[in-house]
């Protein structure tokens, strides 16, 4: 085998200037990754499983500040061109750009001035006032789903409840109808998920599609949600335009259901795990709020940050990243990094909370960390209520984590409910 083609269960760990080649381990054992790769250094080149050679990040320190660092770019039109390039280099077509600047072009793939732009006109609408008011729906919608996973004793927990919470809850507040949110869930999955995939420009066609429908139809007729607000929404005659509104309703639906399925599936699973966490939580249910934040840190919802790349040569740690390379940061490593947290593989929900990455940091840092919170405590809090003796259901090593690098989720969570 070449030499740069080693993998990482090798004893011996290339050194700076020869990528790692990185196998499925990032999404399946990412924290036994991460741990091995902070030993030779907390930034490296890679290869990625499906083949960029991008430079990875995984100690917490570097992550947070090149997180903030205005050196890495996010300008997506950049971006294609540096994906292009690479592709032609090595001799390929580039393909096509089925959904263009409908679900690309929104703030989480642009810099300042433009960011900060977009977020302030977001900003206007997505209130924290919003989300305090959203806490009485939440919770109506938690039991009603806990009511139905109680007539069936057996259930995988992310279709019966991780997954439904959160998609109605952001489906209401963007103002889509019940009968039209069935396609999401694999629309969502098949644009996050990592690799080629056969149907992926289908689903980006159809989402792009959908959403251009939606956000013209509010425009007619505005009612009484967040998209409705958006579509109206102006700072001194500032207004989103078409482009815009598309792309931030596709960000605003996919990272506000997301986040949350795999913040709540990873947590109760964390929890199951850890039958002593779980009694801690049971008999002093006021550690609730810091242990989400206990939860985020030890099993975030997401893996690898969304990409960034160097405007310029950026120095950091013990390299040089030099201009025009892809940077993936990874939250997931950063958070057990032992250099920031003590005994950073341990869940312990009496942790003093604060300090995590889960939610990334800067200018980008997520807008819907509050609604992510407030449905994870609501969600766990009734659930560990409810059934007390819930517990895992089947062999817990046939679980598997879905196949992106972007979230770190699984694909299924059977349980008993007891």
């Amino acid at each position: 085998m070449p030499e740069h083609e080693r993998h990482w269960e090798d004893h011996e760990m290339p050194v700076v200037d020869e990528p790692i080649r990185l196998d499925e381990a990032i999404i399946q054992d990412p924290h036994a990754l991460y741990r091995k790769l902070r030993e030779d250094g907390p930034v490296r080149p890679a290869i990625m499983p499906h083949g960029m050679r991008v430079w990875l990040v995984s100690g917490y320190a570097e992550a947070k500040a090149l997180l903030a660092d205005p050196r890495l770019s996010k300008d997506a039109n950049r971006a294609q061109e540096l994906f292009r390039d690479r592709i032609t280099a090595a001799g390929g077509e580039p393909g096509p750009d089925p959904s263009g600047a409908l679900l690309r072009f929104h703030m989480l793939n642009t810099d300042p001035p433009d960011h900060t732009r977009l977020r302030k006109l977001v900003n206007k609408a997505f209130t924290a006032r919003t989300v305090a008011r959203l806490r009485p729906r939440i919770e109506q919608i938690t039991d009603d789903l806990l009511d139905a996973m109680a007539a069936r004793g057996r259930v995988d927990l992310l279709d019966a409840f991780a997954y439904p919470l959160p998609i109605t809850v952001i489906c209401e507040l963007l103002g889509i109808p019940e009968s039209e949110r069935g396609d999401f869930r694999e629309w969502s999955n098949t644009l996050l998920n990592s690799g080629p995939q056969e149907n992926f420009h289908d689903a980006a066609r159809a989402m792009a599609a959908y959403l251009t429908a939606l956000v013209e139809a509010k425009r007619a007729e505005p009612t009484q949600d967040l998209l409705s607000d958006l579509v109206h929404v102006s700072d001194e005659g500032d207004q989103l335009s078409h482009e815009e509104l598309v792309a931030m309703a596709f960000l605003l639906l996919v990272a506000g259901h997301e986040t949350t399925v795999n913040l709540i599936g990873n947590s109760v699973l964390a929890l199951l795990r850890h039958p002593d966490q779980l009694a801690k939580l049971r008999a002093d249910p006021s550690l609730l709020p810091g242990a989400v934040e206990e939860f985020l840190r030890f099993e975030g919802p997401i893996n690898i940050a969304t990409l960034r790349f160097t405007a310029e040569p950026v120095p950091i740690g013990d390299v040089e990243i030099p201009a025009n390379e892809f940077v993936m940061i990874s939250l997931v490593g950063a958070n057990r990094d032992g250099d920031r947290f003590d005994e950073p593989d341990r869940l312990d929900v009496t942790r003093p909370a604060g300090g995590h990455l889960a939610f990334g940091h800067g200018i980008h840092y997520c807008v819907g960390a509050p609604l992510a919170r407030l449905e994870a405590e609501v969600a766990l809090g009734r659930l560990f209520e409810r059934f007390p003796g819930i517990e895992l259901d089947g062999d817990p090593g046939g679980l598997r984590w879905r196949e992106s690098t972007l979230v770190h989720g699984l694909d299924a969570l059977p349980v008993a409910l007891r």
